[in-house]
């Protein structure tokens, strides 16, 4: 079980979605899972279909943390580097490669249908000691979506990652947004997600402005606890990367899975 956090440690649970370059400063926690583990208020007309497999019993327990989670704890030296999951599997294997070789573990937030192309990357991104978690199954606009075809892009891609490692994941990061409804957090802990997982730092790389440029976005804003949001499928964000963990590795700071930073 995880411990608690500091009130410091706090992560966002925004009133709505945001797009990726939201003011996180002026986001604050709103709530947590409640102690005994049970449901939150029932979201309203309810999806049809049975909750994904493993729902009853969700991988990722945190009392006392938010439901929607933005950065980990400010103390400490560790920060996590999370990747939107989707693209060229050749780039996505170079990436992970480059973080090994750096001796980093991320979190990669897969999208199902990129799953469904490319199945072999499950294990994969396992093997090499990272996390692998769920966003959606088609990475469209989720918060637009009625509650029946957002449970269906959660629930969808839950169980793609059931079929292929065994479990749903230990996270849920919903698509095309940084913050998730009240709606969708609720959809998302039904299928067995208790957190949303949010981020602190954008790196900007889906704009493919550089290496360089991506470099520099992550060193300036990442800190102690940060949870930074990056793509796999991005030449870009593989050549920034060797530079970026160099970096981190100057100023003291090591990258680890969502979970380790939060444990």
């Amino acid at each position: 079980m995880l411990r608690a956090a500091p009130a410091a440690f706090a992560g966002a649970l925004a009133p709505g979605c945001a797009t990726a370059r939201t003011d996180t400063a002026s986001v604050r926690a709103t709530g947590s899972p409640p102690p005994g583990g049970t449901g939150p208020p029932d979201p309203g007309p309810r999806p049809s279909g049975p909750p994904a497999s493993g729902a009853a019993r969700p991988p990722t327990r945190a009392p006392g943390l938010p439901v929607q989670i933005q950065h980990g704890p400010p103390r400490g030296n560790a920060l996590a580097l999370t990747f939107h999951g989707q693209g060229d599997a050749a780039t996505a294997t170079a990436l992970l490669g480059e973080a090994e070789r750096a001796g980093a573990r991320v979190t990669v937030l897969a999208v199902g249908s990129w799953l469904d192309e490319q199945p072999r990357m499950a294990r994969r991104i396992l093997d090499g000691g990272h996390e692998l978690g769920n966003h959606t199954q088609r990475h469209l606009d989720i918060c637009a979506m009625t509650a029946e075809d957002a449970y269906a892009e959660i629930s969808g891609c839950a169980e793609r990652l059931r079929k292929l490692t065994g479990t749903i994941g230990s996270w849920f990061r919903p698509s095309r947004t940084q913050h998730a409804t009240e709606l969708v957090t609720r959809l998302a802990r039904r299928a067995g997600y208790p957190h949303v997982l949010s981020y602190d730092v954008d790196s900007l790389d889906a704009d493919d402005p550089g290496a360089p440029a991506v470099q520099r976005t992550v060193l300036d804003r990442a800190r102690a606890g940060s949870i930074v949001s990056l793509h796999l499928g991005h030449a870009g964000t593989v050549a920034a990367l060797p530079p970026i963990l160099d970096g981190l590795h100057r100023r003291g700071l090591r990258a680890v899975t969502t979970t380790e930073l939060v444990t």
